[in-house]
């Protein structure tokens, strides 16, 4: 019987140390930092629904709408300058990065949201602007912590993965907006306040799961990441119906926001189902021990002369000395290649003049008599088809490049003529054509913003990705302070003020400066219709450039990376 005992008791003490074993695995695993990734970029969504309650910044601070597109395009620059996330991101831990982020989200939005809610003396111009850039610019570093670190685990599927983050990215405010009308109703205040303590709590629950793991790739690891993308799809299509049927339904009860919203929570964590079932397909996997015969030796890399030779030089030496595409550039290399600039100008003409329309979102439907319901949703469906738009770009564009060579930056061109219709809708309306506009440049901007990011990587390496996509970013501020500050918000407020002037009226000091009627905007957005036109035919060179190097497999070394890593 002692015999007997102490080997029931030997047997428990071995499951439970397997299932420790396999606890840790699950941890220390890709596809649970997959996910913790895709949760962290479901909580960003703070820029994407500044058109919610910049209406409420604008009222309660007494602002005229040139004072708050400069506030929305110092959201636009804090949520673009990620050099410094990249940078720190090269000499730091992954998880440092996120912690900063999530400090940085908080600190902001919630000085914004003592601002506004009074209880803190009106700010200046200038500390609102910095407090918003600060709030904004947590972005970078949660794209620097999840994005990069996932692209470098899966390299070899970039496009379906960068559609599967960047989509959650995208849907984010969607997201947040489905939370905030369960637990808040309609107060905007209070939706600036979710803005500050949600990101938080997501990135303190995930923040340590996510970081580099070199494994080869699995076999069915295309399968497994598009299984994360109908969950995601699943979830946007959801969030979709609520938005369209919380419009239609006049007293949508608070019980059904709750419902809604809980839901929203369950798929949003549904993954760690998936997340489980790999993980103990591997465990079991891992388990079978492997043939003698299939062992090799590892036989150390030795450096080359030549890459010897590169160290001893200095980095501005070999500026002009460009690998071939698709190698690991310096950073100085990426920076001052045409390939690079001809990105910021398209980037620049296609993001900033999207993020005008965002950023006016609230304006837009007050000048032309929309009840405050129907902006929320104009920014849900903004949202939601961004997300749409950036998993087809992903899957897409993945498709289309390995089948038929079918090079990505002509796909650009394609969004920024999509993005230029969508401004003609605006400036000059129809009924029901703000709907179809906030649609086309949902699904443009997020589709141009997955391609931006996708074609960095594949022609500039991914050595110094987290820096160089970063930089790139820094096109989008310039673009959207040209559009959004200097041409939008001024024309808003001359076309506000010359209807004063018609009904002989004069604005007062503190007094909000509003414009109604479909001339509010009707300039400015052909301008901003003309600049991405002038982006899309800029875009073209690049596909002119790069038409080579799409032709060939530009996947082929990391398939000789894997190999060399099973051997």
């Amino acid at each position: 019987m002692n015999i007997e005992g102490r080997l029931a008791e030997d047997s428990r003490a071995a499951a439970k140390g397997s299932r420790l074993e396999f606890a840790l695995q699950v941890l220390r695993g890709r596809w649970l930092a997959l996910f913790a990734s895709l949760t962290i970029l479901a909580g960003v969504g703070g820029g994407y629904i500044f058109g919610i309650y910049s209406k409420e910044i604008k009222a309660s601070l007494g602002y005229d709408q040139t004072t708050l597109n400069l506030i929305g395009f110092f959201k636009d620059l804090g949520g673009s300058v990620g050099l410094f996330s990249g940078l720190i991101a090269e000499v730091t831990p992954v998880w440092f990065v996120l912690l900063i982020g999530w400090s940085l989200n908080f600190v902001g939005y919630f000085v914004i949201w003592l601002a506004v809610s009074g209880k803190i003396a009106k700010p200046k111009v200038w500390q609102m602007c910095t407090y918003m850039c600060i709030a904004a610019n947590s972005l970078n570093f949660a794209n620097t912590g999840a994005l990069v670190t996932c692209v470098k685990n899966f390299p070899e599927n970039r496009g379906v993965l960068l559609g599967l983050l960047k989509g959650f990215a995208g849907l984010s405010g969607a997201i947040m907006t489905q939370i905030y009308l369960a637990l808040y109703g309609n107060d905007p205040q209070s939706l600036i306040l979710l803005i500050a303590w949600f990101p938080a709590a997501l990135s303190l629950v995930f923040v340590y799961t996510v970081r580099t793991i070199k494994t080869g790739t699995q076999p069915n690891e295309v399968r497994v990441l598009y299984q994360f993308l109908y969950v995601s799809i699943a979830l946007a299509c959801f969030i979709m119906v609520m938005t369209i049927t919380q419009k239609l339904v006049p007293n949508f009860p608070p019980i059904a926001y709750d419902a809604s919203a809980t839901l929203v929570c369950g798929l949003l964590f549904f993954p760690l189902f998936i997340v489980y079932r790999e993980e103990l397909h591997l465990w079991n996997q891992n388990r079978i021990p492997s043939s003698p015969k299939n062992e090799k030796i590892e036989i150390p890399a030795q450096s080359t002369p030549r890459s010897e030779e590169m160290e001893r030089k200095s980095c501005f030496s070999n500026i002009l000395d460009k690998p071939p595409r698709g190698e690991d550039y310096t950073i100085l290399q990426a920076i001052f290649s045409v390939d690079m600039l001809i990105l910021l100008i398209s980037t620049a003409c296609g993001l900033g003049s999207g993020l005008t329309l965002i950023d006016n979102l609230g304006q837009i439907g007050e000048s032309l008599g929309y009840p405050t319901q129907t902006i929320n949703t104009f920014v849900s469906l903004v949202n939601v088809w961004s997300y749409f738009g950036r998993i087809s770009a992903g899957l897409l564009s993945e498709k289309l490049l390995i089948k038929f060579k079918f090079p990505r930056p002509l796909m650009i061109t394609i969004c920024l003529f999509l993005i230029c219709v969508g401004h003609l809708l605006v400036a000059f309306p129809v009924p029901g054509s703000v709907y179809l506009a906030s649609v086309i440049i949902g699904f443009s901007f997020g589709a141009q913003y997955l391609l931006f990011n996708a074609i960095i990587s594949e022609l500039f390496g991914l050595k110094y990705f987290a820096t160089l996509f970063n930089f790139g970013g820094l096109a989008i501020p310039v673009g959207s302070y040209l559009l959004n500050v200097r041409i939008t918000g001024v024309m808003y407020d001359h076309e506000a003020m010359k209807d004063l002037a018609r009904k002989n009226m004069h604005r007062s000091s503190g007094e909000e400066l509003t414009c109604i009627g479909a001339h509010c905007y009707r300039k400015s957005f052909s301008i901003l219709a003309a600049a991405a036109c002038f982006g899309a035919f800029s875009s073209l060179v690049l596909v002119f450039r790069t038409r080579e190097y799409y032709k060939g497999d530009i996947y082929k070394k990391f398939g000789k990376e894997t190999e060399a890593q099973e051997e």
